[in-house]
């Protein structure tokens, strides 16, 4: 029961099912994607002289959606190169062909019927110890497999991935009824460790946990819309963020998923549950019908609720008007309790300053919220067994900020409960006795170990060892030392953690100084240091605002200070006499992925989108980020007898087009991490996982790194980098000003105007990066895109 899974075939090779193939494939899973025989011929096969029995047709479907894995976006995989793991077929030549493997997912159609046939034929090949799942979003997991035989429904169990596998967290595990429980937990750990996904325990209910209740929520939230007469852009803005929810709240939600696909589900909860008014709550209201037979579908099919339409000012964005079914200008929505929602911090200040404001978009947010608490309430005991796993399945399935219990506590259980009755809502029983024991709330949190109610009593959360809150940590008082942009923890068994926690991540003199103070505390008390955060983002960068300020009061003297000030502590990160491991995950740009690279080693989370992107502002980077990089490329072709230009020009074109990774292999790639560097597909594990590696690296003997000259390319090379600089400025590709950037940043990489194959010291290098970093901020182009990127967000091409 403990084997690896190392070879899986997915049945199905649609969106969902060549996604699933995808991301199996993007942990090193090799897989074998089957779907039907093609009954008719394409008119390019017809020409090709191909007939049905040609194996080119015969695996069209499977073969095609591999072939689209690489050029969809967002992608589906790490690396492109990944689809290689996965190979097509057909379900009557290789179904044979699944003995060989370990795991197989069935994501055909949602019809029983297609479903039971399907797995016994999959039963003909069945193996013992071979596990069979179905990634239905609703279908019964004990009627797919009633025929089949006891051994194989000890097997088989629902594995419901969340569209698209790669991106969304959320894995549903459903046991059937004879399901082995050691399977169970298998696939859990699998899900958790290996795939990276948040998991929960489904009953085999109709549509599970998380479709169930956000099914029912947005069908309460269209029937309040109507009947309160909201549009449906003041729909949105008050179930988005306000809310705690995605910016793309109710609409742009349904628009994504599909009308159609929303109304199936929908409609699978209606045909299988008996109680009367939860039938009404699951009917589709009559103007999503109708939409739907205009072919209105969403994003699929170009509208739903809402229509992209372009004019000669350029695009706008349209939306419906209900009542109408006509497409009209968005009208800005503003309010008292929207705007309390902004101000606050934090979902749960969000939600209660909504809720609580008083006006028609309070009011409505209350209409919609007390029903989705009441009904999620219900179904505890009957879609899950905890309201943790409830409140799990709505964040990382719906995205939702808090889950409804988490929402409860926010807005004041008790309060809200009595709200509720006296608007003579019928609240379940297990609440108001909850609540007569004298308890506030269905969490609470005693000496950082979270709680939650479960049959009238608290019970502990459990938490996975491979998962280290920073936030559970300092409610310990685990910090070491700290300051208002980071802070020092103590992860215990020896190992610290600087966590930075400035807006946004972005790096100033307070971090700095925090990175300093840490290496004087780690040398004297730890075994090592982890830089690491739990934020949204791991670190945006440096602080432009501030620079932008200097350079608008020609403060060179203290600019230049700034940029001394980071390349030095970096420099003393890379030269420190304990291990650095960093782990940076999501957004890691410019100062952010040069934090990270003086690191002994970086463990990288799968979704880390790095780059230096000091280019797109202006600027090069000037934290040691150039020096890193060709020192990186200078050592590499020491021990070979290749030629360093080649490296240098791909540095070049990386810095210069402000290239940020698409994953953590991507990043790799690009060549900003080094193969020794590790990536982790579950960015829960990661500073547990970082943590590790500072023992093991502390335990084998630690060495620093020593100082070493490394060969620039010198005078020779700069030519080479500024022609082809030149070149793209002629064609029209770049401005004066980007021209003017590029080829400082040529001077830096090349080691400035030295002989080819000089030896040069990092001090040197880095001493080129602050003088061009200097020279541009005093540039009033700069100065421009530092602007435009501080108060729009995105890069100015001036």
């Amino acid at each position: 029961m403990n084997k690896s899974i190392r070879k899986a075939a997915v049945i199905g090779s649609g969106i969902m099912g060549s996604g699933i193939a995808a991301h199996l494939a993007n942990v090193g899973i090799q897989c074998l994607l089957l779907d039907r025989v093609p009954q008719v011929l394409t008119d390019d096969e017809v020409r090709k002289g191909y007939t049905l029995d040609h194996p080119v047709v015969r695996n069209r479907f499977a073969t095609g959606a591999v072939e689209k894995l690489s050029k969809s976006t967002p992608s589906p995989l790490y690396d492109i190169t990944f689809a290689e793991r996965i190979t097509p077929g057909n379900l009557e030549d290789h179904l044979s062909q699944i003995v060989d493997v370990d795991w197989v997912i069935e994501v055909v159609v949602e019809n029983l019927q297609v479903k039971k046939d399907l797995l016994s034929n999959v039963e003909r090949y069945w193996k013992p110890g071979m596990i069979v799942s179905s990634n239905t979003s609703g279908i019964s997991i004990h009627e797919m497999v009633a025929d089949c035989s006891e051994a194989f429904q000890r097997n088989f169990l629902g594995t419901h991935f969340f569209n698209p596998p790669r991106y969304m967290k959320l894995l549903e595990i459903i046991p059937g009824p004879l399901t082995d429980p050691a399977i169970v937990q298998q696939m859990r750990t699998l899900g958790e460790k290996v795939l990276g996904k948040g998991v929960v325990l489904a009953k085999d209910t109709p549509n599970f946990i998380a479709n169930r209740i956000g099914t029912y929520g947005l069908l309460i939230t269209l029937q309040a819309m109507v009947e309160q007469g909201f549009t449906v852009e003041e729909v949105d803005a008050v179930t988005g963020p306000a809310m705690g929810r995605p910016k793309s709240a109710t609409f742009r939600t349904l628009d994504i998923v599909g009308l159609d696909t929303f109304i199936h589900v929908a409609e699978n909860v209606y045909a299988n549950v008996t109680d009367e008014m939860e039938k009404a709550a699951f009917t589709v209201p009559e103007v999503m019908s109708n939409m739907v037979e205009k072919g209105w579908l969403g994003e699929k099919s170009g509208q739903g609720f809402y229509l992209k339409k372009k004019g000669a000012s350029g695009s706008e964005i349209l939306s419906l008007q209900l009542s109408t079914l006509d497409y009209v200008p968005q009208k800005k929505v503003t309010s008292g309790s929207l705007e309390a929602a902004k101000l606050a911090k934090g979902a749960r200040a969000k939600t209660k300053a909504l809720i609580t404001a008083g006006d028609r978009y309070s009011e409505f947010a209350w209409n919609i919220l007390k029903h989705v608490l009441i009904y999620s309430a219900e179904k505890v005991g009957e879609i899950a067994d905890s309201i943790n796993e409830i409140d799990e399945a709505m964040k990382w399935g719906f995205n939702w900020e808090l889950g409804p219990f988490e929402t409860w506590d926010a807005i004041g259980l008790v309060k809200s409960v009595g709200r509720m009755e006296k608007e003579g809502l019928s609240v379940p029983t297990w609440v108001k006795e909850w609540i007569a024991q004298g308890n506030q709330s269905f969490y609470q949190k005693e000496n950082g170990t979270l709680y939650y109610v479960s049959e009238q009593s608290y019970k502990q959360v459990e938490q996975p060892t491979e998962i280290i809150s920073l936030r559970s940590l300092k409610e310990q008082n685990k910090i070491v030392k700290g300051n208002e942009g980071a802070s020092l923890i103590d992860l215990g068994d020896g190992v610290a953690c600087l966590e930075f926690h400035s807006p946004n991540n972005a790096i100033g003199a307070d971090i700095l100084m925090m990175i300093q103070h840490s290496l004087e505390e780690v040398r004297s008390n730890f075994e090592g240091l982890i830089i690491a955060n739990q934020g949204r983002n791991f670190c945006v960068g440096a602080n432009i605002m501030l620079l932008l300020m200097e350079a608008q009061d020609e403060e060179w003297d203290e600019i230049d200070s700034i940029i001394r000030m980071f390349q030095n502590t970096m420099y003393k990160v890379k030269r420190f006499d304990k291990p650095v491991v960093a782990a940076p995950h999501r957004m890691t740009l410019g100062g952010g992925v040069e934090a990270c690279m003086p690191a002994d080693q970086v463990i990288a989370a799968a979704e880390t989108y790095y780059g230096l992107v000091e280019f797109g502002v202006g600027l090069i980077p000037a934290g040691g980020g150039c020096k890193e990089l060709t020192m990186r490329a200078s050592q590499h072709v020491g021990n070979t007898d290749a030629d360093l230009q080649p490296y240098i020009n791909h540095i070049f074109e990386t810095i210069g087009m402000a290239k940020v990774s698409t994953s953590g292999h991507d990043a790799k790639r690009l060549g900003y991490l080094r193969s020794s560097d590790r990536i982790i597909a579950n960015q829960d594990h990661l500073i547990y996982e970082a943590k590790q590696s500072v023992l093991r690296i502390s335990k084998a003997g630690y060495e620093p790194i020593p100082q070493e000259r490394f060969q620039v390319v010198g005078s020779e090379g700069k030519a080479v980098l500024q022609l082809g600089a030149l070149g793209m400025r002629e064609s029209g590709y770049i401005s004066d000003h980007d021209l003017l950037i590029a080829k400082k940043l040529a001077h830096i990489l090349a080691g400035g105007d030295v002989p080819a194959g000089t030896l040069v010291s990092e001090q040197y290098m880095l001493d080129l990066e602050r003088e061009a970093f200097l020279s541009l901020c005093g540039e009033p182009k700069t100065q421009q895109r530092m602007h435009h990127m501080l108060t729009k967000g995105k890069a100015l091409r001036n």
